[in-house]
């Protein structure tokens, strides 16, 4: 089978969804994880119908005097947080009704429910636009709650987490989760190619150069989408000693020689066929790719565990290594981000959204959250829990990254804005790599100006 046949037939494949928290891919609003990305993508998870065949939500939720409404983007999280929501309402004797919205039609969504007023009790933010939110007052200020909370301590969560939910002094948001990234491989394809698994001696010039090796007429050896962000080239790119944006947000770091270098891994991979095309995929994520057998590496969140557990061929075909790193282990390097849970401003159940978040934020909850294999959680030291929620995986892949250079995810007020243009301006180099640094200048250009009017 060749693969401009595969590419047809992969449009067959069933698609697992992307949740950003991240996450991984992009929308007008984060463009991850997403993933779309849980995150958290989220940059396909579970098996579903067709995107075009699922009627589009038209609310993102309201508030409801008496009954909490809870809305989040990811269906693979659904199960295990609805369980612990109910144990609130149990506790509480209020009813909490989660609802999922697709991460594109989420943001949409949110940006129109804010306008007109009506916004549900309880939702996931995202660093891609918790700068807007907050300052334009639609989160409800969550600090004196907190500082009278007997749960709720800052200190417990990963800093990078609380600090992004943070305006002018105030909480705006309680961390729900972190995520980390790591390499997802095909261990039937190392086998049959006789390759050994990668593991934590792997720098990124042995990942291409295995890459090479894993490839045939019937799958790729890596697979890379321009919107793989998170998980994929940002990682590289601070590993290689570059970055996406300065730390006072002001500058973009995609014009400096270490950014282009990590880039241009990737089209180079591209380019000698180690990686599919952009034509491929287009029509079919790499984590896609990766459920159907069509590839041996993907790297992907944490946040996408379900939809792998779920997923009959990735549950007995894969397994988890850590990243690889540049010169040394000390440059070995995960993007992480992490949802936050707010409420409304406006709601009309305030005390009880509250109430709620307090305990999804607490130690117990959060303990709960990685048992059940929902996400990594942000309460320090309750993730241990998470890698023993399957036993199809080795997740100590994702937990060891935890050990690495950890990067929060570049992010600034209008994220969303420059990193869709980045995602758009990308694929000229994915169909030619040689374009590779003066596409990686044009879009420092263009993302300094959009930094500037922010």
């Amino acid at each position: 089978m060749k693969k401009k046949v595969i590419a047809i037939l992969l449009s067959a494949v069933t698609a697992i969804s992307m949740i950003g928290c991240a996450g991984a891919a992009a929308p007008a609003a984060p463009a991850a994880e997403a993933p779309a990305a849980t995150e958290e993508a989220a940059p396909a998870e579970e098996e579903a119908a067709p995107a075009a065949e699922e009627e589009a939500p038209d609310s993102i939720g309201s508030s409801v005097e008496g009954e909490l409404s809870v809305t989040i983007w990811d269906e693979g999280q659904r199960p295990g947080l609805q369980q612990i929501v109910d144990e609130w309402s149990e506790q509480s004797g209020v009813k909490a009704t989660i609802q999922v919205v697709d991460w594109n039609n989420y943001w949409t969504l949110l940006e129109a429910g804010a306008t007109g007023g009506e916004l549900p009790d309880v939702f996931w933010m995202h660093s891609n636009v918790a700068q807007k939110y907050m300052e334009n007052d639609m989160l409800l200020d969550l600090t004196d709650r907190i500082d009278a909370s007997d749960k709720i301590d800052l200190n417990n969560y990963y800093e990078g987490i609380v600090k992004l939910y943070q305006s002018d002094g105030k909480q705006y948001a309680v961390p729900k989760d972190i995520d980390t990234i790591a390499l997802w491989y095909n261990k039937t394809i190392f086998d049959e190619m006789g390759v050994p698994y990668p593991d934590d001696t792997w720098t990124w010039e042995d990942f291409a150069a295995n890459a090479k090796k894993l490839t045939n007429d019937d799958h790729w050896g890596y697979a890379i989408a321009p919107g793989n962000n998170q998980e994929g080239y940002y990682n590289t790119i601070y590993s290689m000693g570059g970055y996406v944006i300065s730390d006072d947000k002001k500058t973009s770091g995609m014009d400096d020689p270490n950014s282009i270098k990590a880039v241009q891994l990737f089209t180079d991979m591209i380019a000698d066929g180690s990686c599919p095309d952009l034509a491929t995929v287009s029509e079919t994520a790499p984590n896609e790719l990766l459920c159907a057998g069509k590839t041996a590496m993907s790297i992907n969140g944490s946040w996408m565990l379900a939809g792998y557990r779920d997923n009959e061929y990735a549950a007995a075909n894969c397994d988890v290594a850590v990243l690889p790193y540049t010169n040394s282990p000390d440059d070995r390097v995960s993007i992480y981000n992490g949802l936050g849970w707010a409420a409304a401003a406006n709601g009309k159940n305030l005390d009880a959204a509250w109430s709620l978040i307090e305990y999804l934020g607490s130690k117990e909850a959060q303990l709960k959250q990685a048992e059940l294999g929902v996400t990594m959680s942000a309460y320090k030291g309750t993730s241990d829990a998470w890698v023993n929620s399957v036993d199809c995986f080795d997740l100590n892949g994702h937990m060891k990254m935890l050990d690495a250079k950890l990067v929060f995810r570049p992010y600034s007020r209008d994220t969303t804005v420059w990193e869709d243009m980045m995602i758009e301006k990308l694929q000229e180099c994915w169909t030619d790599a040689s374009k590779t640094e003066a596409v990686c200048k044009d879009i420092a250009t263009e993302m300094n100006a959009d930094l500037a009017e922010e």
